[in-house]
């Protein structure tokens, strides 16, 4: 497989195609478009328009200029170009899937955010003697956030968690890369009376 069908492959393995904004986009299109043909329909056979007649939508267009105040154009205007801006960034830009490429050799491997997370609970639980269930793991796009609830007494050096967790994600070779978060949260030891 030539380099250029490898990175097509994990391109579309770890990006969202935008189907579902366009379909969105789309299904609104055609919705005011359907509203539109029944009000010309109703209007051509005399019936009651449901909202307003196209006639007098369309009067009332062409006197906005002088029935509105420059302020209610200038505060319409701003809110379409926000929502042109949004459809916009979500056509152009690609969705991301909870999944990273891994380097191993030649080879393409992209592996699902949780199946990193839970092999990076399992070392630090290994390497830590500390508990796999006193260990929560979330990783995102550019963070592994690691959250260690070690029981009362259990004395935990946090350099050494957070030396052990990047160690361990260096070794994964992920891209995009990932920074570490690691914390320690102690129970509360005051009982409530």
């Amino acid at each position: 497989m030539t380099d250029a069908v490898l990175r097509t492959v994990v391109s579309r393995e770890t990006h969202s195609p935008r189907t579902v904004a366009m379909l969105v986009v789309v299904v609104l299109l055609l919705l005011v478009l359907a509203y539109a043909a029944v009000e010309i329909i109703l209007s051509l056979v005399g019936a009651q328009p449901l909202l307003v007649a196209p006639g007098e939508a369309l009067n009332a267009v062409v006197a906005a200029p002088t029935a509105l105040m420059p302020v209610a154009f200038i505060v319409g205007g701003v809110v379409l170009a926000v929502l042109g801006l949004l459809v916009l960034i979500l056509a152009l830009k690609p969705g991301r899937l909870s999944r990273h490429e891994m380097q191993w050799g030649e080879r393409a491997v992209v592996v699902d955010n949780g199946v990193v997370a839970s092999a990076i609970a399992q070392h630090l639980s290994n390497e830590s003697g500390i508990a796999r269930d006193d260990i929560v793991v979330g990783v995102a796009h550019r963070s592994v956030d690691v959250t260690v609830r070690p029981p009362v007494g259990i004395p935990v050096d946090e350099a050494q968690l957070r030396h052990i967790v990047d160690e361990e994600i260096a070794a994964y070779k992920l891209t995009p890369a990932v920074r570490s978060h690691v914390r320690v949260e102690r129970p509360d030891t005051k009982e409530s009376r």
